[in-house]
């Protein structure tokens, strides 16, 4: 790869960080005041104006909220920041997951008002995961019964970093103006209908205030930072400097979170935020080498451009001028007209355009590099969480997790000239979102649409009306139920004998089957003697896992259980791999019709805000939708209702909370895993 031309912006300058938070937190608005500040865009997008950058989709617009992770780039102080504002609704989670897995840092907004949310706790488990470092900004200042200590014990309590606050707000609510720099004990003001800040002597009446936290930030960042406790010791203080590094060393090893605030709606708290974005979070230098791996061994490549090439792809769109795969590059350098090689398809691919993207906008770059996040054009095979490397210097990088699929549709085209426009269409949308899964069913025939949650279908199905005119017919939501063992058996022998002519097939196996601690699968062998030779136990093992897919209740997959082979014979003559695959999956379903099982169904935490005279009616439908109520608080004249329900239940929901509130109740929902569905088991 070519390397020769020098780099605009050196590595230790770059920034490719993300923007997390629950929903209506203020993600977007904040990524709109980047752009604005920093000179990219000249007029400050809102979102209920629907004139976002990054929200650019027809749908995001009509809806008011992210929908599809969005990639933009600007610079401050001499920095270039790589931004990616994610969806905060728990049904496009999985956006958020592919965006975190080639991140280096975050900035995690949160509502003072709310504080943590429940999507807040879900994304900061995401980002602890791939060690993504974060500083967190507490939003909304601005508004009646906002209070930044409050938001900050949220953090501590929900999320158990240490937050370690650097600045103390001017004002309250209406009157909020300004804040406080702590480590240099100045005030840095906003004006009404101004965009400039100024640096101001901190006012009288907050002057003890500022030294009293000051003081507070000073021991918390001693406690945590070896160095800072060294000259907290020797002087009983810290300089400005000294805290200034101790607080990007805690915010990359995760020991500690920074803690900004401000009000990104009025413009207020920006421009700090961009500074701690340069000064605490990681470049693409500061953060581990990426790690891979190729025919059984691992390999490490440094973010260097003179390394041979690897890049991972984390998100791929069509658009109207064709098909953009999102990369972010860990090393080496491409350039347009490159071949490089996707090892997991074992194809090359040639690259046609590089593009720096701008949501919806691109400018054409000759070249790439390390650490750069970029679009290019011409890839035909890679998909999300494919890796690109060089072809003589083959590697393959982790790709990000994608979660199962727990709701279901079924779709067809009104009309039938459109199946296969429909199909095609289908296709291209599993493509782009990996948690989105169409299959046909084998018993009826129909083709179902799966993914993360109705309003997750809902815009998918939009998507296909808008994209390609096909009119769509949808059926009634249906979840993803699981069936587990709650009692199994023990000594159960299955013979698998055929003989029909030329060699047969013999495959003799006793099996136990028992329960197993939450979700999953666990096959063990406790055979002596070799009576089952070790290339015949994979062969069961396989079989067993085949039989998983249908369990006795429902057909549905089975999870949950722990399968042990604990004696089995062979045939000189007719016993195979194939004859013990087969003996393991009809033997293991043989089992399980002699156990004891249960139907699981996906369960949610649902957290509803209503008006305190609402509460009565909220719970009331709850109850008769199976939830169990785990907490209520009030705060500010709304009371918020936590829930456990199972996810069936909750079709709907929105337009019936919408009726018993008159509009003003909200709710939100994630996945908390499976529990016994009513009258669903099996007893032997």
């Amino acid at each position: 790869m070519r390397t020769e031309r020098p780099l605009t912006t050196p590595l230790s300058a770059v920034r490719n960080l993300g923007i997390l938070a629950h929903v209506d937190a203020g993600k977007t608005t904040v990524t709109e005041r980047f752009l604005y500040l920093t000179g990219t865009t000249h007029k400050r997008g809102e979102v209920h104006d629907g004139t976002t950058v990054t929200d650019f989709d027809p749908q995001e617009r009509d809806r008011g909220i992210t929908i599809f992770a969005a990639a933009v780039t600007c610079a401050w102080d001499g920095h270039r920041v790589n931004l990616i504002d994610t969806p905060g609704h728990v049904d496009f989670a999985d956006e958020v997951e592919r965006s975190l897995r080639v991140l280096d840092g975050a900035i995690a907004v949160f509502d003072a008002v709310a504080g943590v949310e429940p999507q807040s706790e879900s994304v900061w488990r995401q980002a602890d995961r791939y060690g993504v470092p974060r500083i967190a900004f507490v939003n909304k200042l601005d508004r009646a019964g906002a209070d930044l200590d409050t938001a900050v014990a949220s953090i501590r309590e929900r999320l158990h970093p240490a937050p370690l606050v650097v600045q103390l707000p001017i004002g309250t609510e209406d009157g909020f103006t300004g804040v406080v720099d702590l480590l240099r004990l100045r005030a840095l003001v906003w004006a009404d209908g101004s965009d400039t800040v100024r640096e101001l002597p901190v006012p009288e009446g907050l002057l003890e205030e500022a030294r009293r936290r000051r003081r507070l930030l000073e021991e918390a960042v001693a406690e945590l930072h070896p160095g800072a406790l060294e000259e907290f010791y020797d002087g009983s203080t810290l300089s400005a400097e000294t805290l200034s590094a101790a607080l990007r060393d805690l915010t990359r090893t995760g020991d500690g979170v920074v803690v900004l605030c401000g009000s990104a709606y009025r413009n207020r708290g920006i421009e700090p935020l961009l500074d701690a974005v340069v000064a605490y979070l990681p470049s693409p230098l500061d953060v581990p080498a990426v790690r891979g791996t190729y025919d059984g061994g691992e390999q490490e490549r440094a973010a260097d451009p003179r390394l041979p090439l690897s890049a991972l792809a984390f998100k791929v769109s069509a658009t109207g001028t064709g098909r953009l795969t999102y990369l972010r590059i860990y090393s080496g350098t491409i350039e347009k007209g490159d071949t490089v090689w996707d090892p997991g398809a074992r194809r090359t691919e040639r690259i046609g355009r590089i593009l720096r993207v701008q949501a919806d906008r691109h400018e054409r770059l000759e070249r790439a590099v390390a650490g750069d996040i970029v679009a290019v054009a011409g890839l035909k095979s890679a998909r999300a969480g494919s890796t690109l490397c060089a072809p003589d210097a083959p590697l393959v990088l982790e790709p990000p997790a994608v979660a199962d699929p727990v709701v279901s549709v079924a779709v067809e085209a009104r009309r039938s000239t459109d199946t296969g426009r429909l199909a095609s269409a289908l296709a291209r949308l599993a493509e782009e979102d990996p948690s989105l899964v169409v299959r046909t069913d084998d018993e009826t025939g129909q083709t179902v649409l799966s993914g993360m949650g109705e309003l997750h279908l809902e815009v998918a199905v939009e998507k296909i009306r808008r994209a390609t005119g096909v009119d769509v017919n949808v059926g009634r939501p249906r979840v993803a139920y699981r069936e587990t063992v709650v009692r199994g058996v023990s000594g159960l022998v299955f013979r698998h004998v055929k003989q029909d002519g030329g060699s047969g097939q013999f495959a003799h196996v006793v099996l136990d089957v028992e329960p197993m601690e939450g979700l999953g699968f666990a096959f063990r062998s406790a055979v002596v003697g070799g009576r089952v030779p070790q290339e015949y136990v994979r062969s069961v093992e396989a079989g067993c896992r085949d039989a998983l897919t249908e369990g006795p209740i429902g057909g549905f997959p089975v999870t949950g259980l722990r399968v042990t082979l604990t004696d089995g014979a062979t045939h000189v003559k007719d016993s195979s791999e194939t004859a013990f695959r087969t003996a393991g999956r009809l033997g293991l379903r043989e089992a399980l019709r002699a156990c004891t099982t249960v139907l699981l169904e996906p369960v949610v935490e649902v957290t509803v805000t209503v008006p305190e005279d609402a509460v009565g009616g909220v719970l009331g439908d709850l109850a008769a939708r199976r939830g169990r109520v785990t907490g209520s608080t009030t705060r500010t004249g709304s009371a918020i209702v936590t829930a456990t329900v199972p996810l069936a239940e909750l079709f709907g929901y929105a337009t019936r909370l919408r009726s018993r509130t008159q509009g003003r109740g909200t709710f939100t929902a994630r996945p908390t895993g499976y529990a016994p569905a009513p009258g669903g088991v099996t007893v032997r």
